[in-house]
């Protein structure tokens, strides 16, 4: 079981508007179902900021195309002369294979992604006369990316609260569940998850030797199930 964030704007008679950060992955997509699940009327926006493949913002367009969602795809690829260093934006880089806790996976960090992700959210939150900004941060990135940690929420929520006249939450469901939780919570949803795409690369098919293909693997097979999505190599 895991426990949920419940917002005081649910209470409300009007149907409550939020922001969803929705990359196309995985996690983003079971936050996406958990916000409409709770009645949200959503607002999903997706980043361009110059990742080394655009395959998970195709499967996002997709995916908010069939549910018939409001969706902003944001190109801000012009950050990316500033971020540098990352395997994720640079294709000089090599992507690294194996376990999230292992130490070549901080190569995979992005400089400041998310607090510039969820201030962009947060304004476009402000704007709409939204009280609430979902993101699909979970216990499992805690290890390399310090952008998802439970101090950078609770952070990022005091900076939001001080930045503007209105108060915009962050709504973390699985900050401190696992990519199993995740998964549990979509299949309970009967969420599809061959509309997703999680691998770093932007192949055909994926790796499954990424960080990020590693753990949705082992997701998976702890629940006793085969992943939907096709793999190079397993």
């Amino acid at each position: 079981m895991f426990v949920l964030q419940i917002s005081r704007a649910m209470n409300s008679k009007v149907t409550p508007k939020a922001v969803v950060i929705y990359s196309g992955g995985m996690d983003s997509y079971t936050v996406l179902h958990l916000a409409l699940q709770q009645g949200f009327e959503v607002y999903a926006v997706s980043f361009n900021y110059g990742q080394r493949h655009s395959k998970e913002l195709d499967v996002a367009v997709k995916v908010c195309e069939s549910l018939g969602l409001a969706h902003k795809l944001v190109d801000i690829t012009a950050i990316n002369q500033l971020l540098q260093g990352s395997s994720l934006t640079s294709t000089d880089i090599d992507i690294p294979t194996g376990e999230y806790e292992e130490d070549n996976m901080k190569s995979t960090v992005v400089p400041n992604r998310n607090m510039i992700l969820l201030s962009l959210a947060i304004g476009y939150a402000v704007s709409l006369g939204s009280t609430q900004v979902f993101y699909g941060a979970h216990s499992g990135d805690h290890d390399i990316y310090p952008d998802c940690r439970p101090e950078f929420v609770d952070a990022m929520n005091i900076v939001s609260a001080i930045a503007n006249y209105d108060d915009v939450q962050i709504i973390s469901p699985f900050l401190h569940q696992s990519k199993l939780a995740i998964l549990e919570a979509g299949l309970n949803m009967g969420l599809d998850y061959s509309q997703t795409w999680t691998c770093y690369l932007g192949q055909e098919k994926a790796c499954g030797k990424c960080g990020s293909c590693v753990e949705r693997l082992k997701a998976f097979a702890k629940a006793g199930l085969t992943d939907p999505v096709t793999y190079v190599a397993v």
